[in-house]
């Protein structure tokens, strides 16, 4: 089992716990690891390809660098990105209590550009051809490719009683990061002293298992802090805590929160405040509602059918993230279904196994047959001490499926300040992975 530290250090070189950077088959990616005067990208490797990913996350953003950095120029990249910024979800719960702001999460795609030639193209798609290989822009641009990279993140349900925007903005997700975290972080600050805070948890699968729980607890020790009296309730539709168990009953304890498991969502009053459950016959009102949805795959693969598995993510091979059902496409990310987390760790891990399959390919090579992954995530407690969970994922041949190594995940010990100190490491190497 990799010890939590080591993740850090494993997430500052080219191929994070697989084999992918360590390919043979291309003898400059040695020499990009150690050689501080060799291009970033190589200038021939002696394939080509076209590629074109849309959807600039973590998958996204990282499949891209990749692929450039191990393909060399022979392979063209094009990412298609709706947005100027990224802004991470991770790290997002401090803007609630108001040590981070949204701007000191937001990333740009310079470097992708600059440093790796990564075209980007800004804009929506409007239709995927699969057969003809092509993606039309809602500008009326057209892009062909030899294979695609689908990572569109997540989408939600709609909660019954907040269709509109206007219900919405009185009971915001914040699920994903933006305007509606420092919504939520200003109706926070504006609870009266003796107020409710009521957030829920959707069924897994969703978006960071920890999150929510982490959530709860940042801003049951903000209020602790600076309101008195006040109350954190959770409502959770899973039977229990699903990540980080002991941590966070442990901070539910010092916080004074009410946890409340296999409480599934009726419906939401949001002019009167008002949450309805399958727990209780009365209503719960609050100060500050906060419902997250359930989830499922962003509507580019719902709308291209690729949403094979339940109606809501799109299976995959996990040697390639080549979608099951849609020969050259692949899907990487929260959008995919397989058994590793949803979540910005694994998305970007995701994305090496991706670009190594795609430039083997290339090459006319068989993917890698044992690939491994890992999974790393920091979750504070309070405002100066954190928990941490890490995981290794192996390919089980027999399956089909990634399988935790060992058969569990890793938790630690008890929350301490040295995690927080550890966690704001971690995500500046993964963000920089990504992004620089």
């Amino acid at each position: 089992m990799i010890k939590r530290r080591d993740f850090i250090k494993l997430l500052s070189g080219a191929g994070v716990g697989m084999t992918a950077a360590g390919w043979s088959g291309i003898a400059l990616a040695d020499k990009r690891r150690t050689s501080s005067t060799t291009p970033l990208v190589p200038t021939n490797i002696g394939i080509k390809g076209k590629v074109v990913v849309i959807g600039g996350g973590m998958g996204g953003a990282t499949v891209a660098k990749y692929l450039r950095m191990w393909g060399g120029t022979g392979i063209d990249v094009t990412l298609v990105e709706r947005e100027a910024v990224y802004t991470s979800n991770i790290m997002s719960n401090l803007v609630l209590n108001g040590q981070r702001t949204i701007q000191s999460l937001q990333y740009g795609y310079g470097n992708l550009a600059n440093k790796y030639g990564v075209k980007m193209v800004q804009g929506n798609v409007l239709a995927i051809d699969p057969v003809g290989r092509k993606v039309t822009l809602a500008s009326g641009a057209t892009l062909t490719y030899d294979r695609l990279v689908l990572a569109p993140g997540i989408d939600f349900d709609t909660v019954p009683g907040l269709e509109t925007p206007e219900a919405q903005a009185k009971v915001p997700h914040a699920w994903k990061a933006g305007g509606q975290t420092t919504a939520l972080r200003n109706m926070i600050t504006a609870m009266p002293n003796n107020g409710v805070f009521v957030m829920t948890i959707p069924a897994a699968p969703y978006r960071c298992p920890p999150g929510p729980y982490e959530r709860a607890c940042v801003v049951a020790d903000w209020l602790r802090r600076n309101k008195t009296g006040t109350r954190v309730i959770v409502l959770d539709a899973n039977p229990k805590i699903m990540a980080e168990p002991n941590a966070f009953l442990e901070g539910f304890a010092l916080h004074g929160i009410q946890y409340y498991p296999n409480a599934v969502i009726d419906h939401v009053d949001a002019n009167a405040m008002a949450l309805y459950t399958s727990l209780q016959s009365q209503p719960i009102y609050a100060n500050v509602i906060n419902v997250i949805p359930p989830h499922r795959a962003g509507a580019l693969i719902t709308d291209n059918g690729l949403a094979d598995v339940n109606g809501r993510w799109a299976s995959v091979n996990v040697l390639t993230y080549e979608a099951n059902h849609a020969a050259g496409i692949h899907v990487i990310g929260d959008a995919s279904a397989t058994t590793q987390p949803k979540a910005g760790h694994i998305a970007n891990q995701e994305a090496k196994v991706c670009a190594d399959a795609m430039v083997r390919a290339f090459a006319g090579k068989n993917p890698d047959p044992s690939p491994v992954t890992n999974s790393s995530c920091y979750s504070p407690i309070t405002a100066d001490t954190a928990s941490w969970l890490t995981a290794v994922f192996g390919f089980d041949a027999a399956t089909g499926t990634m399988k935790v190594v060992g058969g569990a995940a890793t938790e630690a010990a008890s929350r301490s300040k040295d995690n927080y100190e550890e966690m704001v490491k971690w995500f500046n190497t993964l963000m920089s992975d990504s992004f620089a």
